[in-house]
């Protein structure tokens, strides 16, 4: 089960990534009248980040075999990373049911 703070670290994660900000008009966040960063250019910073923070946790848990990291900052960090993997999986999910629901569309 996540964590309040956990899903709150993965939406300012996602607001990061977009480059939305608290203060963003709704006109500016949806992209009306600008060209905003593409659909994949967003996957992609996902995934990378999704893997820099895979590997921030793997750094973690050898810290802690080593014996020179906290158990809660290794167990805040895997928790993170699976709120991170539950939401790339999610995500994923609807952009295949958007597929399968736009390929059902008669032409």
């Amino acid at each position: 089960m996540a964590s309040p703070v956990a899903a709150a670290n993965a939406y300012a994660a996602l607001a990061r990534i977009t480059g939305a900000n608290e203060s963003a008009s709704p006109a500016s966040v949806l992209g009306a009248g600008k060209s905003g960063p593409s659909f994949g250019s967003l996957v992609e910073k996902a995934l990378t980040g999704m893997a820099e923070q895979g590997q921030a946790t793997d750094a973690k848990a050898m810290q802690l075999a080593a014996g020179k990291a906290d158990l809660v900052d290794v167990v805040t960090a895997v928790a993170e990373t699976e709120v991170a993997v539950e939401t790339l999986v999610s995500v994923r999910d609807k952009v295949i049911q958007a597929y399968e629901e736009i390929f059902r569309m008669p032409i």
